[in-house]
């Protein structure tokens, strides 16, 4: 028969290690590379596709596909107008392009990068993601409103979602269901991609004019203009925390993993780290990056953070950015120490 003297400590020891290890801080980050890329062009998403070790960056009128172990572009998909961003079915080997600007979505292969067909969407298609329960593709017009449904086994267009307000990103939970950021209202609104329908909008106040919005563990973290992350739990619809970023954010992502959640803030050239401490978010770290390194990507796999930046020449009065100096764009590296 086992002691019970010796078998209470080994639980006592038990619970004290489980205690350390659900308590371990947020690991620390840096940056660990800068990669120089061509072109004198603005940008707006960044996508990763882990399994081929790509990612695809959008300039303007072409994306770029940059593969990340040799930080070479190895392909280019040209003749777009005006990129927003690229969303993947690597099930279909297909990959989609929001042209803002031609009110459609470019399909290309995975494989040879060439353009198969344009489907045509709500006005200004933004944000552009792919949603797994359906194999929906699902485009976010901030000209019109609205979200269009892309069937991707069909590639055509079978339904168009009103919402409350200018939607801006968004992220699937994997479930069918599409939490999106309602810049205009300050608001996240819930969709229902199986039934094709919205499900509502619930207030993230005090943040205000949300644009970056990344999903885990039910949790919503909404980047916003005014230096907060707003956190909403999406089976309570309640909001469970803010934490004070940077200036000028435009992207967030979450690790699950590292249970962290990132704000690329371009206005001052930070990365915000944001986890929990005793039970509440808040900022766990601010990294130097560069001024305008506003939109990022994470890799699941790698936990590696993509961001791309460049010098700019002064902005006119009433611009928010010049124009990049030539020869300056750079995609940044980061991961843990």
């Amino acid at each position: 028969m086992r002691n019970s003297h010796s078998y209470r400590l080994l639980l006592v020891g038990a619970v004290l290690v489980s205690g350390l290890a659900h308590a371990a801080p947020a690991p620390r980050y840096e940056v660990l590379k800068r990669i120089p890329v061509a072109g004198d062009e603005g940008w707006d998403y960044l996508t990763i596709d882990s399994a081929n070790h790509h990612l695809y960056i959008s300039r303007g009128g072409r994306v770029a596909v940059m593969n990340t172990l040799t930080g070479k572009v190895v392909a280019e998909i040209g003749k777009q107008q005006g990129v927003h961003g690229v969303a993947l079915n690597a099930k279909l080997g297909r990959g989609y392009i929001s042209n803002g600007r031609g009110n459609s979505v470019t399909v290309f292969n995975l494989k040879s990068f060439a353009v198969t067909q344009s489907i045509s969407t709500g006005m200004n298609p933004d944000a552009i993601i792919f949603e797994p329960k359906t194999g929906c593709i699902l485009t976010f017009n901030g000209g019109s409103n609205d979200v269009t449904v892309i069937d991707s086994k069909t590639n055509t267009a079978i339904s168009t979602i009103r919402v409350s307000g200018r939607p801006e990103f968004a992220a699937a939970d994997g479930n069918g269901h599409v939490f999106v950021n309602i810049e205009d209202k300050s608001m996240v609104e819930e969709l229902d991609i199986v039934n094709r329908k919205s499900l509502g909008a619930v207030s993230i106040a005090p943040g205000e004019e949300p644009s970056g919005l990344a999903y885990g563990k039910h949790t919503v973290f909404s980047v916003c203009g005014n230096k907060l992350m707003s956190i909403l739990d999406t089976k309570s619809k309640k909001l469970v925390g803010t934490a004070v970023i940077g200036d000028g954010p435009d992207a967030a992502c979450y690790d699950s993993k590292m249970d962290v959640a990132f704000a690329s803030n371009g206005q001052d050239g930070t990365l915000s780290v944001v986890g929990k401490v005793n039970g509440k978010y808040k900022s766990v770290q601010t990294l130097t990056t560069q001024k305008s390194a506003r939109t990022m990507i994470l890799d699941p796999v790698t936990h590696l953070i993509y961001l791309i930046a460049a010098d700019y020449v002064p902005a006119a009065p009433g611009q928010r950015w010049g124009r990049p100096k030539p020869g300056s764009a750079v995609i940044l590296v980061v991961g843990p120490k």
